[in-house]
């Protein structure tokens, strides 16, 4: 619509304060500094705000209404650009007429619930959206999208029990790992120890990996592919037998999302710590 008029949007809070943003990118390979600052919502939270069209100085822009809308939607990379939409909502602001000057139209979505947090992975995009739209007939609608995030927070999850496990590999190495527990916040510390009770094997280094699985698809359809977030080193050189490596590992500065199991039938999301042991021969 940019040949015609202007779309501009102001996301206020329902008392007319201004909305809170957060960074989020808009594509995987957007670096954290060049991520957009997008108003940010919770679920029952009110949507609202301002919207202003504008029209080019002496021309007088025809159309047969405007409308907004609040999109939820689920892009997997297999559709095509046809996403799944699981939330649309749509208010009408102005019936049919003309525009010769600004038009300034307030505008609410009331206590929306908004139950899944936006994801950008592998093969899935779960985002949110409001989008201005001013009907024109023969093609000529004027449209534009502004995204909106959504973060929900969340108790702590129950700590558990420790996580407490042996491997190894017969005659040759065996260790005994324990994290203090196998549920975390996104901005928890992952607290554990590595026990050396047999070395045979020289060993270079030893790091911890935070796996991200993304599961696209449910039952004998589901495809997994898994991603490395972060790796973290917690060991230099060789260790000795009955030696005690700690592990204080702080997930804040990374990139991670809540877990999500089965979203619309349409995909789910696991973390997992690896433990990597590198030897002289890689």
């Amino acid at each position: 619509m940019g040949q015609s008029c202007a779309i501009q949007l102001d996301f206020r809070t329902p008392q007319g304060a201004p909305v809170p943003r957060v960074s989020q990118p808009a594509a995987r390979t957007s670096r954290r500094e060049d991520s957009d600052q997008v108003p940010v919502f919770r679920s029952k939270d009110s949507v609202c705000g301002e919207i202003k069209i504008t029209p080019i100085p002496g021309r007088r822009v025809d159309h047969q209404g405007i409308h907004v809308q609040l999109i939820g939607e689920i892009e997997l990379a297999s559709d095509r650009g046809r996403p799944h939409e699981f939330l649309s909502l749509v208010r009408d602001l102005s019936p049919p007429g003309e525009l010769t000057t600004q038009l300034s139209l307030p505008f609410a979505f009331e206590a929306i619930e908004l139950a899944h947090e936006n994801y950008l992975g592998l093969k899935v995009r779960l985002r949110y959206l409001v989008r201005v739209s001013v009907l024109r007939g023969l093609g000529s609608t004027v449209t534009r999208d502004f995204p909106v995030a959504v973060r929900n927070p969340v108790a702590s999850p129950v700590a558990g029990p420790p996580i407490k496990m042996e491997v190894g590999i017969e005659d040759c190495l065996h260790i005994e790992f324990e994290y203090d527990r196998g549920a975390f916040s996104l901005g928890d510390v992952v607290v554990g120890r590595i026990y050396f009770l047999l070395v045979r094997v020289k060993i270079k280094h030893m790091e911890v990996e935070i796996k991200r699985r993304e599961t696209v698809g449910a039952g004998a359809q589901a495809r997994s592919e898994s991603e490395t977030v972060a790796k973290y080193e917690i060991m230099d050189g060789a260790p000795a037998r009955g030696e005690i490596i700690p592990i204080r590992l702080f997930l804040d500065p990374f990139d991670l999302t809540p877990s999500v199991e089965n979203v619309h039938n349409r995909f789910s999301v696991k973390y997992f710590l690896n433990l990597v042991l590198v030897d002289d021969e890689d």
